[in-house]
């Protein structure tokens, strides 16, 4: 049974104000500004520096030349909203490379035709109704899952609700279910999936957000709010593994599709934009193959984008990128694993 640790002691203990250290006379405040510039300021700038050019030539190169493609023939993958559109596409796409497919859905009868077509493909393939935005259905997911195909090595985090809301638009139980879907239900599939990925020293996720998660619209404020929180979680779930000695072992990728041809609520607002015209509206199929195919080439990031727009978003990261690998450069060695967290919260009760 899981220890619980006591993450939360403020609640129990009530706020602790912090206690700054004493402060060196006025006289000496310009020699410590030197020291600190000499010490810290100057060193970490040339760090930062020296990130950016590994950084950029990587990126450069991998927008033309992609790195070898992994094989996942024979894994177990599971796909969440896989009745239609875009899941349906992800989970054909992961037949042909040879894997065994789950097809979660809450629309069973939609994942059974999945199914179908994925098993006229040569492989095994099963339906399952779940509610992913209730932790103890996914529980209870992975032990179905497990039971029929086997342990999950590809999660592939796809359902979603696209909501053309403003902030003030719909009741607050639709904003609770959107943000339920689209965000959380991430955090329950890959609490539930990833220890078992972690023991076996292979695994993937791929996490679905969108263009909109680096581009903001206007008039889908709900929407945006999740897919912008989906590409944070993921960059740091990213790092954290690195940290913790998984970085060669759980690729962890972020697809982020411009526009695709699957919801009639979402031409109709292009169309009311005039963007319809204006755009490069992408197939299901187009977007499961770029994600496919970037996540087995191991890609942070995919953006199932035209080329300008993949470059625009591969300059504009370059900067953020540089700036936490130097901040977790700094750090590494200084905080501990989520092992050693455990065992020290642990050992306190």
């Amino acid at each position: 049974m899981a220890t619980e640790v006591p993450y939360f002691t403020n609640a129990e203990n009530g706020y602790v104000p912090a206690k700054l250290a004493h402060r060196s006379a006025a006289s000496s405040q310009p020699l410590r500004l030197l020291r600190f510039v000499v010490n810290h300021v100057i060193p970490d700038t040339v760090k930062f520096l020296l990130q950016l050019i590994p950084l950029a030539l990587s990126g450069l190169v991998g927008l033309v030349l992609p790195s070898k493609k992994k094989s996942i023939h024979g894994h177990t993958a599971l796909v969440t909203g896989g009745a239609n559109g875009l899941g349906r596409a992800l989970c054909l796409r992961l037949a042909r490379e040879g894997c065994q497919v789950a097809v979660v859905d809450i629309d069973l009868a939609g994942a059974q035709r999945t199914v179908e077509d994925v098993r006229a493909l040569g492989v095994k393939a099963e339906a399952f109704l779940a509610d992913i935005a209730n932790y103890e259905a996914v529980e209870r997911l992975r032990l179905e899952v497990e039971s029929k195909l086997g342990p999950v090595d590809v999660l592939v985090n796809n359902a979603g609700l696209l909501a053309v809301l403003s902030l003030s638009e719909g009741k607050p139980t639709d904003l609770e279910r959107i943000v339920n879907v689209n965000l959380l239900s991430h955090f329950w599939t890959i609490r539930t999936f990833i220890d078992g990925m972690k023991q076996r020293q292979r695994g993937y996720i791929l996490a679905v957000s969108s263009i909109l998660g680096c581009l903001p619209m206007p008039r889908t404020v709900s929407y945006v709010a999740t897919k912008f929180a989906i590409r944070g979680m993921m960059q740091a779930l990213q790092r954290e593994l690195t940290m913790d000695g998984f970085g060669e072992t759980i690729v962890t990728t972020t697809l982020f599709p411009t526009f695709i041809a699957t919801r009639k609520e979402l031409m109709d607002l292009l169309s009311e934009l005039s963007l319809d015209e204006k755009l490069a509206i992408l197939t299901p199929e187009n977007v499961a193959d770029c994600a496919i195919e970037g996540m087995l080439r191991g890609q942070v990031d995919v953006y199932a984008a035209p080329f300008f727009i993949r470059l625009f978003m591969y300059l504009s990261g370059i900067l953020p990128h540089a700036l936490t690998s130097l901040l977790i450069q700094t750090i590494m060695g200084k905080v501990p694993s989520l092992m050693d967290r455990t065992k020290k919260n642990s050992s306190v009760d």
